[in-house]
């Protein structure tokens, strides 16, 4: 009897290891998915902000180029 209880203890530890394992793995794929979708925040946000920023730099190359027509027709003159 006293084998018996050995072994039903070892493999009552064993499936409980297993189960706080699982526990764990879960917690961890949670913390990851909340990590991927902040990711997935910030990529749009930077994505956001870098179009805005090429708008700003044509509209900036757009006034430049006007600038040196200006200056080149008061040059002609």
């Amino acid at each position: 009897m006293a084998l018996d209880s050995i072994i039903l203890a070892i493999i009552i530890g064993t499936l409980a290891a297993i189960v706080y394992s699982l526990r764990v793995l879960v917690l961890l794929e949670r913390r990851i998915a909340r990590m991927d979708e902040n990711i997935e925040k910030m990529t749009g946000v930077i994505a956001k902000e870098e179009l805005e920023v090429l708008k700003e730099e044509k509209k900036i190359e757009a006034e430049e180029r006007n600038l040196e027509k200006r200056f080149k027709k008061g040059k002609k003159r």
